[in-house]
C-alpha cells in the first residue's frame, strides 16, 4: 500500500519508565513544624502516641490478673525513659563511627530527637525498667510482660510511621503498585524536603519497596497473634511474651535484608538480620522449656477468712455491691500469684486462698506463714478456744497456720 499523501502522525517516545506503575504511597515532605521556639517532630509523636497505646492495653491487661489500677503508669515512669536510653545505647555501639569517626561529632549521641534508636536495646532496657518497678511494686515481672505482649507491637507499628515521615528506612527499588515516594531530604533544614528553583520538593528517582510500612503491618500481625493465642492456650510465666518476640523477630530477618539504609555487616549480612535470629532462638526455647499455667496476683492483705455475719444469721458473704460504691483503695503494698480458679472465687467472694508458706517463685511476694502464726499467738484467748499453744504442742505442731493450702 502506498504511503504517500498520508500525514506523520507524531508520536510519544516509549521507554520503559513509562510502564512503572504511579506510586501509591507518597511521603510526606515536612517531619518538623515550629511551635514558636519549639520544634514539633513527627517522629517524636509517633513514639509517643505507641507508648500510650501500649499502656492503655496492658493497663488493660493487668487489671483483668489482678493489679490495681494505674499500676502502668508506675511501671511507665520506670520502663520508657530506660528503653529510650537503651535504645540509643544500642545504635551508638552499633553505628559508632557516625560518633567517634573520623568527622564524628561525639555530642550528638545525646541527640536523640535526631533519630537513631534501636528497638533491640528498647526492649532490654525497657525490660530492665520493669523488673524494677515490678519489684517496687510487688508484681511478678512474667505477669507485666504477658500483659505487655499485644500492645508493645502496636506500639511499634505506630512509631514506624515517624520513619515515613522522615523519608528514611525505605528498602531497594521497585515497580510494584504500592511502590513508595521518596523527597530527598534538605540537609541544611532537618525535617524538610529539599526543593528546586521552582520551590517544588525534589524526588529520589524511582519508587522504592516501604519497609516501613511492612513491618507496621507485620507488627499489627503479630499484637493479633498474641492475643488470639494467649486467649486460647492461657499462656503464663512469660511465654505471651516469648511469643511476641519470636514473631516480631521473625518479620524483622526478612524485612531488614530488603532495607539500603547503611549499616554495620558481619560476614557481609547486617549485624540486625544476626541480631534478630539469635533473639528469635532464645525466645524459641524459653517458650518451649518454661511451662505453668496463667498468673493472676491478689493483694498480700487478702483475708482468707470470709466476713462475720450478723448474730442470729448462718450466713456468712462479702458485700460486694458495697465494695464496688466505695472509692479504690489505695494500692497494696505487694501481690501474691494465685491460680485462674483461686482468682476466680476471690473475685466472687472476696475471699482468698490460704498463702503458702513456702514458695519455689524466686521474685513472687509470698506471705510469712511463721509470722502471721505469731500474731495470732499475740491475740487474747477467747473461752471458746482454750489453750491453743498446749493443743498445738500436743498435736506435733499441727495448727491451722501448719496446714498446706
Amino acid at each position: 500500500m502506498p504511503l504517500e499523501g498520508l500525514a506523520a502522525v507524531p508520536c510519544a517516545s516509549v521507554t520503559l519508565a513509562s510502564f512503572s506503575p504511579q506510586a501509591a504511597l507518597p511521603s510526606p515532605t515536612t517531619a518538623v513544624w515550629q511551635l514558636g521556639p519549639l520544634p514539633v517532630r513527627a517522629y517524636a509523636i509517633c513514639i509517643i502516641v505507641g507508648i500510650l497505646v501500649a499502656c492503655l492495653v496492658t493497663e488493660y491487661r493487668l487489671r483483668r490478673r489482678g493489679v490495681a489500677p494505674g499500676a502502668v503508669l508506675d511501671i511507665a515512669v520506670w520502663a520508657v525513659p530506660a528503653g529510650i536510653i537503651g535504645a540509643r545505647i544500642y545504635h551508638v555501639l552499633t553505628s559508632p563511627e557516625k560518633y567517634f569517626g573520623a568527622g564524628g561529632d561525639p555530642m550528638k549521641v545525646f541527640a536523640v530527637w535526631e533519630g537513631g534508636l534501636g528497638i533491640w536495646g528498647a526492649v532490654a532496657g525497657g525490660a530492665l525498667g520493669a523488673w524494677i518497678a515490678a519489684r517496687q511494686l510487688g508484681i511478678p515481672l512474667t505477669v507485666v510482660a504477658d500483659a505487655l505482649a499485644p500492645g508493645l507491637p502496636l506500639a511499634q507499628a505506630i512509631g514506624r510511621f515517624g520513619n515515613w515521615f522522615n523519608n528514611e528506612l525505605f528498602g531497594d527499588r521497585t515497580t510494584l503498585p504500592w511502590g513508595l515516594e521518596v523527597h530527598r531530604m534538605d540537609p541544611d533544614n532537618p525535617g524538610h524536603a529539599l526543593r528546586d528553583d521552582t520551590g517544588q520538593p525534589i524526588l529520589e528517582p524511582g519508587l522504592y519497596h516501604p519497609t516501613f510500612a511492612y513491618e507496621a503491618l507485620w507488627n499489627v500481625g503479630v499484637a493479633a497473634l498474641v492475643f488470639l493465642l494467649d486467649r486460647k492456650l492461657r499462656l503464663g510465666r512469660g511465654r505471651a511474651f516469648a511469643l511476641y518476640v519470636m514473631g516480631y523477630t521473625a518479620g524483622r530477618f526478612w524485612i531488614e535484608m530488603m532495607r539500603t539504609d547503611e549499616a554495620n555487616t558481619i560476614l557481609g549480612v547486617r549485624l540486625n538480620v544476626w541480631t534478630a535470629g539469635l533473639v528469635f532462638l532464645g525466645a524459641l526455647i524459653y517458650f518451649l522449656r518454661v511451662r505453668g499455667p496463667r498468673e493472676y496476683v491478689i493483694p498480700l492483705t487478702a483475708t482468707a477468712v470470709p466476713a462475720a455475719a450478723p448474730s442470729g444469721s448462718d450466713v456468712s458473704q462479702v458485700d460486694l455491691s458495697a465494695r464496688e460504691a466505695t472509692p479504690r483503695a489505695a494500692a497494696p503494698d505487694g501481690y501474691r500469684v494465685v491460680d485462674e480458679e483461686q482468682f476466680r472465687v476471690y473475685r466472687e467472694t472476696g475471699v482468698a486462698p490460704e498463702a503458702p508458706v513456702t514458695a519455689d517463685a524466686g521474685d513472687t511476694p509470698i506471705r510469712d506463714g511463721a509470722a502471721d502464726e505469731a500474731a495470732r499467738d499475740d491475740e487474747p484467748a477467747r473461752e471458746d478456744e482454750p489453750a491453743r499453744a498446749d493443743d498445738r504442742a500436743g498435736a506435733g505442731g499441727t495448727g491451722p497456720a501448719d496446714r498446706e493450702s
